[in-house]
C-alpha cells in the first residue's frame, strides 16, 4: 500500500518555504523521510524490547522492516488528539 500526499500552499505560505528551501517539494519530502525514518525507528526500539522482555519469543528477525511490518503499534489516529498549535491569524 502506497500513499500519495498533496499540500497546497498559499503564496504567503510558499514565500515562507522557498525562505528555508530552494526546492520546497525537496524539502518536504526529505522532511517526511526523516520523520517516517524516526518513527520507524521508535517502533523497531519498542518491539524488540517487548520481544526481549518475552520469554515465549524465541528469536528475533534480524530486518528492521520485518519487525515493524510484524508490530502491534498504536496509530496516532487512536491517541487523544494533539493540542491545537496552529498560530492565531
Amino acid at each position: 500500500m502506497a500513499m500519495t500526499i498533496t499540500i497546497n500552499l498559499t503564496d504567503l505560505e510558499e514565500k515562507c518555504i522557498r525562505y528555508v528551501a530552494a526546492d520546497p517539494q525537496e524539502f518536504i519530502s526529505n522532511l517526511v523521510d526523516s520523520r517516517v525514518f524516526a518513527a520507524k525507528q521508535e517502533i523497531y526500539n519498542a518491539e524488540v524490547k517487548r520481544m526481549t522482555a518475552d520469554p515465549d519469543v524465541t528469536s528475533i528477525p534480524a530486518d528492521v522492516d520485518a519487525v515493524v511490518t510484524a508490530a502491534e503499534v498504536t496509530l496516532a489516529s487512536e491517541n487523544p488528539p494533539l493540542p491545537d498549535v496552529t498560530p492565531p491569524e
